[in-house]
């Protein structure tokens, strides 16, 4: 489609159509990972008898491919741009959960405009997002979460930063990689950080939580279809909670938590997705401060860790869940059978040589530029040694 010219090269055919939106170009806190989500939910897509339309603006990602969508749409993952090819294809529904947050972001207005979001709901997203709501939700079901506040200013959040006592970690709704957020001791970072908020992200509701020091972190990635849930993997953090995800060496599987530890996130985890009424991928982020475990978010689409576990454990994790969103099958209809022998390390991987004069400090905002994996036959392996005897419990100011 083109906007310069007036004129449309695009012939929308008579088969029913799925949109899949994509993430737009890398960037840190969002890159290649979302891509692996895409091409496989796009295949997966056809497999089902739909035709597989893609929405991304990214030349150097597979997605953006000439064979692997049936039609390709070079556009921005803008509303604009996607109101206009809504109007032209008509599709069946709209994939949100593949593109990371940038797609996500665009649930509300698809929301709005009554588009069908394939999968789980436009409602149980924003709950997802929303700290508020969530945090709320959590109480009504009873599990364990950071004390929390919320606040649309700068003396509100002061005032919340009080109650719930020093250290807090102040942060935005709806972002990506972090963005924005701060770990703060006191009312005058308090206030910078909430001013940094407003200024870049205005009209944002600001979530402050005590932040809880010295404690282990550690996720659950899960496929729910409205019946079953599957857990996808555990994976358990080398870092302490309070550095970005995206930024921490992660172990797949778990392995220096208690079954009691593990069983307790695993059944949260299914806790939440019932009560979201999840359908398809939901990613829970944990904090476990002396064996009690507390919930501190949830994403409701694929998370960066899918397509890692994905690999290591030989699953097409993906394809499955696109299925399951599309309601095609349920996941009793799969065999999934983890074929990883030994442990399978996440490693950031940064670009600070690229950036001079960078703050390298790792903290609650996400640096790095993507990810590898190393498999390693037991944990005797050196590597991990090392890595998990230099790891330092305290977070740096």
């Amino acid at each position: 489609m083109s906007s310069t010219l007036n004129s449309n090269e695009s012939v929308s055919s008579s088969k029913k159509k799925i949109i899949v939106l994509g993430s737009g170009p890398n960037r840190i806190g969002q890159g290649i990972e979302f891509d692996y989500c895409c091409v496989h939910g796009l295949l997966a897509i056809k497999e089902c008898g739909y035709e597989a339309i893609m929405v991304n603006c990214n030349p150097e990602t597979v997605s953006t491919d000439f064979d692997i969508a049936d039609k390709l749409y070079f556009e921005p993952v803008f509303w604009e741009h996607l109101w206009e090819i809504i109007e032209l294809e008509k599709p069946e529904g709209i994939i949100v959960q593949l593109g990371g947050q940038t797609a996500l972001k665009l649930a509300k207005r698809l929301h709005n405009r009554g588009i069908k979001i394939i999968g789980t709901s436009f409602d149980s997203m924003d709950i997802a997002e929303d700290r508020g709501r969530f945090s709320d939700l959590l109480k009504e079901l009873d599990i364990p979460y950071p004390d929390y506040g919320t606040a649309y200013t700068a003396e509100e959040a002061i005032e919340v930063a009080n109650k719930v006592g020093y250290p807090v970690l102040v942060r935005p709704s709806y972002v990506l990689g972090g963005q924005r957020m701060r770990i703060v001791i006191n009312d005058e970072e308090v206030e910078k950080a909430c001013i940094s908020i407003l200024k870049h992200i205005p009209d944002n509701k600001i979530l402050i939580d005590h932040f809880l020091d010295r404690c282990q972190e550690a996720e659950v990635d899960a496929i729910f279809d409205g019946e079953n849930f599957h857990v996808m993997g555990v994976m358990e953090h080398i870092e302490p909670a309070g550095i970005h995800s995206g930024d921490s060496n992660a172990v797949l599987p778990a392995f220096n938590l208690t079954p009691l530890v593990i069983t307790t996130m695993e059944y949260y985890s299914e806790k939440i997705a019932r009560a979201l009424n999840i359908k398809g991928l939901i990613n829970i982020q944990f904090a476990i401060k002396n064996d009690k475990v507390y919930v501190i978010e949830a994403n409701p689409r694929a998370s960066r860790t899918t397509p890692f576990i994905a690999k290591a454990y030989g699953i097409p994790y993906l394809n499955i869940a696109t299925k399951v969103m599309l309601g095609a099958h349920k996941l009793t209809d799969f065999t999934m059978e983890k074929k990883l022998e030994g442990y399978a390390i996440k490693e950031p991987v940064f670009s600070f040589e690229k950036f001079p004069g960078v703050n390298k400090e790792l903290g609650p905002e996400m640096k790095s530029t993507g990810e590898a994996i190393r498999f390693i036959k037991d944990l005797r392996d050196p590597y991990f040694r090392t890595l998990y005897k230099e790891r330092s419990m305290n977070l740096s100011k």
